[in-house]
């Protein structure tokens, strides 16, 4: 992925969130509002399936020819999240959502998360979807965050 196109992303996200400052929401209550779309029912469905380390939750909402990138991956389709990511479930406690922006079919969620080893993780998510099911995840992650898999 381009540095450019990841900057504006991230850039793009900043400025949304920081125009809904002033609608500060709890998690409990972001949470909810997610699950009255059929976009927030796959973003909830997603963090669900990682926190239960059930494939069979997130298998539904990913779409036919779904993509995953992160700094570590670039674009891989589901057989490789399969097979590098999603090992990590089994290493996830719980997903708190922190912020959350949707616009049509894009959403951009910030969510707090901590492994069974209770050490918390902060990712940003930029999720696309087409009816009402994920085509492309982008995980948002620097260097010295306790992601799951970093052995800290």
């Amino acid at each position: 992925m381009k540095m450019t196109t990841l900057f504006g992303k991230v850039f793009f996200a900043w400025v949304i969130l920081s125009c809904q400052a002033g609608f500060a929401q709890s998690s409990a209550n972001l949470a909810a509002g997610l699950q009255n779309t059929p976009n927030g029912k796959a973003i909830m469905a997603y963090y669900t399936a990682f926190e239960k380390n059930d494939w069979s939750l997130i298998q539904p909402v990913l779409a036919d020819g779904f993509t995953f990138s992160s700094p570590v991956d670039d674009h891989i389709n589901i057989m490789t999240f399969k097979e590098r990511c999603w090992p990590n479930a089994g290493k996830i406690k719980r997903f708190e959502v922190a912020a959350v922006v949707v616009k049509g079919d894009e959403a951009f969620v910030i969510t707090n998360a901590w492994t069974t080893g209770d050490k918390l993780f902060r990712n940003s998510d930029y999720f696309k979807f087409k009816d009402g099911k994920i085509t492309s995840y982008e995980c948002f992650f620097g260097p010295g965050v306790n992601f799951p898999n970093s052995g800290k």
